[in-house]
């Protein structure tokens, strides 16, 4: 069996490609990453999940991160703008089930009759995308992330994406064509 020497991880190591650094990594910060973050997610498995996620980026962009600060820095940092993130991303959620809400609690007229029928239909037809495409539409239209963003989780190309997107828009566009008048007057969703 081979002893390793414990000493500091440093950039060098970190690029090597070997996991070992990225151990001792993980080892030395995830607890107080993981704090950093419950200060801002409020969450503590949520600010879990966000460290173990950043970690796993780390180690799949071993090759191709650059580092222009400390690699303590760079860490909180890197998790101060994956809670920021995740923090956008639920309000945006948020913002749109409230305007759900908003149109739901008060009597319900015939316009907020056939909204609630209509968000039924655009659910009914995003489940009814190609799964690929179903799946960057949603990530893109309900969770709120940028085309690089989803390029970058799904490994796959910003053009890819933008091609799934507009694929995804034909076909709700086609599906929901009886109600394109009502969505644009109430200015509902996506398409």
């Amino acid at each position: 069996m081979v002893t390793r020497r414990k000493k500091p991880v440093d950039l060098d190591d970190l690029k090597s490609g070997d996991i070992y650094p990225y151990e001792m990594l993980f080892r030395e910060y995830y607890r107080p990453l993981v704090v950093f973050a419950l200060k801002y997610v409020k969450d503590q498995d949520t600010a879990k999940e966000i460290v173990q996620e950043f970690f796993v980026k780390l180690y799949e962009k071993r090759f191709s991160f650059v580092i222009d600060t400390s690699l303590k820095s760079y860490l909180y940092r890197s998790i101060y703008n994956s809670c920021i993130n995740y923090i956008s991303h639920i309000e945006m959620r948020n913002r749109h089930f409230k305007k759900i809400a908003l149109l739901t609690e008060n009597d319900f007229s015939e316009n907020q009759i056939s909204t609630i029928e209509l968000q039924n239909r655009i659910y009914t037809s995003i489940d009814s995308l190609p799964l690929q495409c179903k799946r960057i539409f949603k990530m893109n239209r309900l969770e709120g992330l940028k085309n690089e963003e989803i390029a970058e989780k799904l490994k796959i190309s910003k053009r890819t994406v933008e091609t799934q997107i507009s694929k995804a828009l034909k076909i709700m566009r086609k599906k929901l064509a009886d109600y394109l008048p009502f969505i644009i007057v109430t200015n509902l969703l996506i398409i």
